[in-house]
């Protein structure tokens, strides 16, 4: 290993390639993984940010942005259950948004309760823009739809299905793959919504069940008791926001072009990566010749060749840590968020380490090439 890191310091100019190829591929996967985890959050904003335990919808909805009437009556089933604390009806469908200046936009309106406890409103919808929001035919949008939207000022009006309403406050960090977010009080919600939604249905049911009750078994025991009649579905709401995403990576044009662009750049780094320590391992035939001449056994120079590997990709994976996050601030500063969480950094280590030893793998032909007599002649 001494030898390994000696030799890797005395020849760095011929091994920084490596290192520099790891840090990209590292880099890489990192961004491309954070890009597309940040993406996977927005597809599942609704969910994520509720407090309920359960989520009831149409049967088989795939995702929360595809949610189907459900008829009203069925809360009962819900409510009769012991270990309900609450249940309370849930609005969300596309509308259309008639701008002030007569454009329109595709948009996707929520309505939930307004109450103190509350399941559906999102966390960042204060107590301020609650009580705002209980004025009728009030909406709240995020602050980075106001451009798309047409909206100047809070307190401008547009129009949603031919509805006139009135922007009461403004959220951050709520932005939508499928159509800006508006969020409202349940009851105009209902009156957005009418033809799409009738007045006897709802979209969803949100459900808190009481202390110490388990979510898993509660809508595994609904989802069997009510399976014959098959109109509707029970799930958590951590399954329903894995179903929100797994939707839109696999079933979706966006989310399969992002996860084969993921794809891309892995296979991208693997071969520069694996071209850059075949070159270098090449450079070096004659001092591994010297040593098989000397009588040093293959399978040493050949462990030699992969200590060094593992020593490039150790460096190139700590340079790339910086540079990951140094991108990641940057792509904040142009509204993209890029999620880096610890699970995620020590995933893209790991799998560019892996993919380093492998490169070195490949590096290895060179050394089996190596015939000591026609390289000291």
């Amino acid at each position: 290993m001494n030898y390994s890191l000696a030799t890797l310091w005395h020849e760095r100019p011929r091994f920084l390639p490596g290192i520099m190829a790891v840090a990209f591929s590292a880099v890489l996967i990192a961004l491309q993984c954070g890009l597309l985890l940040g993406l996977f959050k927005i597809t599942s904003i609704p969910v994520d940010n509720s407090n309920a335990h359960i989520w009831v919808g149409s049967r088989d909805v795939l995702s929360v942005d595809l949610g189907r009437p459900v008829q009203l009556s069925l809360m009962a089933r819900l409510a009769v259950d012991e270990r309900v604390e609450k249940v309370e009806p849930y609005y969300q469908a596309f509308a259309s948004w008639i701008k002030p200046d007569g454009g329109s936009a595709l948009v996707i309106v929520i309505g939930a309760e307004l109450d103190d406890g509350n399941m559906g409103c999102v966390n960042e919808l204060n107590q301020e823009m609650r009580d705002a929001l209980t004025e009728p035919n009030s909406v709240v949008v995020d602050r980075a739809e106001f451009d798309k939207l047409g909206i100047q000022n809070l307190g401008d009006y547009a129009e949603i299905n031919k509805v006139r309403v009135r922007i009461v406050g403004q959220t951050d960090s709520l932005k939508s793959l499928a159509g800006p977010y508006v969020f409202c009080s349940r009851p105009t919600a209902i009156m957005l919504l009418r033809n799409m939604t009738p007045r006897d249905t709802a979209t969803y049911f949100l459900v808190r069940l009481k202390k110490d009750e388990d979510p898993e078994q509660f809508a595994a025991d609904l989802n069997q008791k009510y399976e014959k009649r098959r109109d509707m579905d029970v799930m958590t709401s951590e399954t329903f926001s894995t179903r929100s995403r797994v939707h839109w990576l696999f079933k979706t044009k966006a989310g399969i072009a992002l996860g084969y662009t993921a794809l891309l750049g892995l296979l991208v780094g693997a071969v520069v990566t694996s071209q850059t320590l075949y070159a270098a391992t090449a450079a070096s035939s004659k001092e591994y010749a010297i040593l098989l001449a000397m009588g040093i056994p293959r399978r040493k120079v050949t462990g030699t060749v992969l200590v060094q590997t593992f020593w490039v990709g150790l460096f190139g994976i700590v340079l790339a840590y910086p540079l990951v996050h140094a991108l990641a601030g940057l792509g904040r500063l142009a509204d993209v968020q890029i999620p880096l969480p610890v699970e995620l950094l020590c995933i893209a280590a790991v799998v560019t380490l892996v993919m380093s030893m492998m490169a070195g793998l490949v590096a290895l032909r060179s050394v089996r090439k190596i015939e000591p007599m026609n390289l000291l002649r």
